[in-house]
């Protein structure tokens, strides 16, 4: 039952438009049978710019090889599992789990952006950076993140180096010397890391907001820089004691998820990330999970997800939904709830969810 949204080339008329085109604007030209499918795949050509298409042109697994590994791959990224182990389970090769990983974290990375560009506005978020490294202990990252306070909703991440030099005399500073002394003078971009999901945020509110954070010296002018007189910044001591009182308690507690759904944070592990790239693909990844699939804490119903309580989508998704659809076309892409796929994220946002055009609410059982 798929009826193409729109038509799939960024050139033609049939495609520029928010709202679907009119569903006279292809015509059907057969079908064809992959070997990873049991029903046959239906193809089409548009009657403006005469270009040809098929369904698969529309999803996320476009091309892929064993497309049914992708929904359990996201669920045993997103559960702490790397990706050899995860090879292991699937019966796949890890350089097979590695492009699958990138791909589903550039396709999670535009879905986060489509469905969460304009948020409410007079709203508190709360901001704090978390520390790891890449490779060893002596090349230290931070990783920046930004959240709505009342419903945990993350919004935006980062990854940068640090330079955090041992006492001198140590042999720890020695073998940071040493490194330094092969691969240069390591950067500092916890600055430059903090403006980008500040301006993340930034992009996301027109009005008014409030940003609550510890009393690093550099994030007052950095947030006045981004957001100027709109702004209502308010600090708390990172010493003071991490218990629920504590305006931080949100942030310091959605970084220890992070640290338990994410087997690249866990510190002295195989685990760890070996390229900054790489974790910045699984913090994609991780807030997906985090945003749209996983209820907000374990006392709310089900469907309960920061994303739902914050008006962004009408229920929980589903990891098959959120890997269904691509997501780079923007507002033109296909909504990841749409069964058909004939309703795109513009149209999502201003239309009710009735029967038959979106997929039924029920219960996913993660």
């Amino acid at each position: 039952m798929f009826e193409p949204p729109r038509c799939p080339n960024r050139d033609c008329p049939r495609h520029l438009a928010l709202e679907s085109p009119a569903r006279a604007f292809y015509w059907r030209v057969g079908s064809y049978q992959p070997r990873c499918r049991d029903e046959p795949v239906p193809r089409f050509r548009c009657k403006t710019c005469r270009i040809g298409f098929s369904r698969q042109t529309f999803r996320h697994d476009y091309r892929d090889r064993r497309p049914q590994c992708n929904k359990p791959l996201f669920r045993l990224l997103t559960s702490g599992v790397g990706l050899r182990q995860s090879a292991r389970l699937l019966g796949l090769g890890v350089q097979s789990v590695q492009k699958k990983f990138c791909k589903i974290a550039r396709t999670l990375t535009f879905l986060h952006e489509n469905l969460s560009a304009e948020l409410p506005t007079g709203g508190t978020y709360v901001m704090d950076e978390e520390e790891t490294f890449e490779a060893a202990s002596i090349r230290p990252l931070t990783m920046p993140v930004v959240i709505h306070r009342e419903t945990w909703l993350v919004v935006a991440a980062s990854v940068g180096s640090i330079r955090r030099l041992a006492p001198a005399g140590t042999a720890r500073r020695r073998r940071q010397a040493w490194d330094e002394g092969d691969r240069g003078r390591r950067p500092d971009e916890s600055s430059a890391c903090v403006y980008e999901v500040l301006l993340e945020l930034d992009r996301r509110i027109e009005g008014r907001l409030t940003l609550q954070t510890d009393k690093k010296v550099s994030y007052a002018a950095i947030a006045t820089g981004v957001f100027g007189d709109r702004l209502r910044h308010e600090t708390t001591a990172s010493t003071r004691l991490r218990a629920t009182h504590n305006p931080l308690f949100p942030i310091n507690t959605t970084l220890a998820m992070s640290r338990d759904n994410c087997g690249r944070l866990r510190r002295k592990s195989w685990l760890v990330t070996k390229v900054r790239e790489r974790l910045r693909a699984q913090m994609a990844l991780w807030m997906v999970y985090r945003n749209y699939v996983r209820r907000r804490f374990n006392r709310d119903q089900t469907d309960e997800t920061p994303a739902r309580l914050l008006g962004l989508v009408p229920r929980q998704l589903f990891p098959e939904e959120v890997v269904r659809w691509r997501q780079d076309w923007g507002a033109r892409s296909p909504h990841p709830m749409s069964l058909r796929g004939d309703r795109s994220i513009a149209e999502g946002h201003q239309k009710t969810f009735g029967p038959g055009l979106w997929t039924p609410r029920v219960v996913s059982g993660l």
